[in-house]
């Protein structure tokens, strides 16, 4: 299931819970395409403290589009994950050496403003 999530507008901010489908996955498409429109870079937040599992559809279309995005990394500097789970956190870290141009950075539920903040804070760049 998935929740749009008040932010910026130059904020993508998603709460991804129980079993994604390939409708959320739609939504969230049309709504960083929207954004990518307006902003030439957007922050990523996403909140994956209740997220179980995705359906196969959901995975297929995440790949796809995850793929034609690859030449567009720079317009998405910042993605914030919020999360509980050390198993994803651990992911993140051994994942984020590989991504160029781009930081990803874990927060716990607790910290959803401070996660929210930074991944706004476009400008500050990967890294910052």
């Amino acid at each position: 299931m998935l929740t749009i999530l008040p932010a910026p507008d130059h904020v993508g901010a998603y709460r991804l819970s129980q079993t994604l489908t390939a409708e959320d996955l739609d939504r969230i498409m049309a709504d960083i395409d929207a954004k990518l429109a307006r902003h030439e870079k957007i922050g990523i937040l996403a909140d994956l403290t209740d997220f179980t599992d995705m359906t196969l559809a959901a995975a297929w279309k995440d790949a796809r589009y995850s793929l034609g995005k690859l030449w567009e990394l720079r317009r998405f500097p910042r993605e914030a994950v919020i999360t509980d789970k050390g198993w994803l956190t651990a992911f993140v870290d051994l994942l984020n050496p590989a991504l160029p141009f781009v930081t990803v950075r874990t927060f716990k539920p607790q910290d959803y403003e401070a996660a929210l903040t930074w991944a706004g804070d476009i400008e500050g760049g990967p890294n910052a």
